[in-house]
């Protein structure tokens, strides 16, 4: 790790540890992850979450039917209701 000095007025700076408190990381983990944020914004690069990383491949979409609509139906039988796409492939 390298350090940085920033010139900054002192309501940012409290305004940075108390997001950073609230957060409970530190001001200096605060600044690099708004850096690494906007580097990939500009670029239009998505950073892929650790879990979704690991859940990939997992379940295969059956042909003809859309993920939205696995997806769908897996919430409705978790959470006990009825969608469309459910009522269609139960008939």
């Amino acid at each position: 790790m390298s350090k940085l000095t920033l010139s900054v007025d002192p309501e940012v700076i409290e305004q940075a540890k108390r997001l950073a408190k609230s957060s409970g990381t530190s001001v200096s983990s605060l600044f690099e992850r708004f850096v690494l944020l906007l580097a990939r914004k500009q670029t239009g690069e998505a950073r892929i979450g650790r879990v979704t990383r690991r859940a990939t491949g997992l379940v295969r979409v059956p042909r003809g039917r859309k993920a939205r609509d696995v997806l769908a139906d897996a919430l409705a039988e978790k959470y006990a209701i009825s969608t469309a796409t459910s009522r269609s492939t139960a008939r």
